[in-house]
Order: C-alpha cells, then sequence, then structure tokens
C-alpha cells in the first residue's frame, strides 16, 4: 500500500514506481540494452512526475508531510485509480458481470480530497474516514476486515502458458518485437523450470507477448536506430 510506504511516500517520482523496481528490479525490464539507454526512460518518467504535480497547489498553513501525502492522493487518483477502473471494467464485461464503483462518484472524490492526511489516517488503518462513516451500517466483521488488493494470478499453468506462448513468439525470429526487446531474457525466461519462474521473468513475458500482439493488431512502422 504505496500510502503506507515510507520508501514510496518519500520518493520524488511516481509511488506505485517504488514497489514495482524492488519487487521486480530490472528483470522485468525486457526491452533491447542500447534501446533503453537511447530512451532514457529514466528522464521520461522524471519529466511526467514533474507534469503530474505542478499544478497541485499547497493549501494555506498546510505542512510538509500533508503536502506530500495530498500530493500522493492525487497521482493517485488521476494516474493510479484509471488504471485499475480500466482492469475492472475489462475483467467485469468479460463474464457479463455489472459492477458499479460508488466510492468514484466525482462529488464523493471532490468532496474528500482534501480531507488532512492525518483525518484519513486517524487510527492508523486505511480507509479510517470510510470505516467510520459506516461504522453503524456494516457488521464488525466487515468494520474490522483488512483491506485486500487486486489479487494477481498464482495459478502455476498461468506461468507455463506464458511460457508457451512466449516459445511461440521465439519460433518467429523476424516477428517485430525483436527489433524492441531483448530475446535472449525473454529465451531464458521462456525455458526456466516453470516452478523456478520468479514473478520478474513472468511480468517480463507479459510485456513482451502485450508488445507483440499490439504489433500484430496495428502493425506501425517502428523506426529503431
Amino acid at each position: 500500500m504505496q500510502f503506507f510506504d515510507e520508501e514510496a511516500r518519500s520518493a520524488e517520482t511516481f509511488p506505485w514506481l517504488v514497489r514495482f523496481r524492488r519487487d521486480f528490479g530490472d528483470d522485468a525490464d525486457v526491452l533491447r540494452p542500447d534501446l533503453t539507454k537511447a530512451l532514457d526512460l529514466e528522464s521520461y518518467v522524471a519529466d511526467g512526475y514533474r507534469t503530474a504535480v505542478a499544478g497541485i497547489r499547497r493549501l494555506d498553513g498546510e505542512s510538509d508531510f500533508e503536502y506530500r501525502m495530498r500530493r500522493i492522493c492525487h497521482l493517485h487518483l488521476t494516474r493510479f485509480v484509471r488504471v485499475l477502473l480500466d482492469r475492472k471494467d475489462r475483467a467485469s464485461m468479460a463474464v457479463g458481470l455489472e459492477v458499479r464503483v460508488p466510492y468514484c462518484d466525482h462529488r464523493l472524490v471532490e468532496y474528500v480530497y482534501n480531507t488532512p492526511w492525518s483525518l484519513k489516517s486517524f487510527d492508523g488503518r486505511e480507509k479510517s474516514l470510510l470505516r467510520e462513516a459506516t461504522a453503524d451500517l456494516i457488521p464488525k466483521s466487515v468494520y474490522d476486515r483488512v483491506k485486500s488488493p487486486y489479487p494477481s494470478t498464482q495459478d502455476p499453468k498461468y506461468a507455463i502458458a506464458l511460457q508457451e506462448h512466449a516459445k511461440d513468439l521465439l519460433a518467429r525470429p523476424a516477428h517485430p518485437v525483436f527489433d524492441l526487446v531483448d530475446r535472449e531474457r525473454v529465451h531464458r525466461a521462456a525455458h526456466r523450470d516453470s516452478p523456478q519462474i520468479t514473478q520478474a521473468s513472468r511480468r517480463g513475458l507479459e510485456r513482451t507477448l502485450d508488445l507483440a500482439l499490439w504489433l500484430d493488431m496495428y502493425a506501425p512502422d517502428v523506426l529503431v536506430a
């Protein structure tokens, strides 16, 4: 949880990237090293972060800590939540399920946004305001329930399926994706013993296959110097 992660809270970048780099490191970066260097992705991310926080005005009398937490809230609302909402739409529609997200109503979001972090976390837990606002309406078991994130797929069959798709892709050495990704790194991840495949390697395979599918679907002109 980025709001309670001290390293993420103090970093001068998008807070979710801190955990991503900590969990995955460089193993999830499947781009060719020369391409990564030429793109200067670190500068791109830094510029994106500066742009994202540039318009956040500091409130009168706001402490450094409160200002930082409000910036994280702003980043979460304007950058991160939209990814979760897209994922929710795709997952629910895939099985014909109608899902509502009442807490994302813009009037509620605007009302709560400037609430001081000290009030949002007055009891040291996540969702403090929501818990207390509904304390007389929900069972105690729900009130005391620990927040759980979107689950990740842990079934070993998923990793095996990724590897099989990657092997099929490797069998097409002329595929344009290999103008962009490190083929040897993909090969190592695809042929690693399934029980030993790391989360980072799995993530790298996912990104490679996503990119390959995007290239197949849209056939863009890719110019690599």
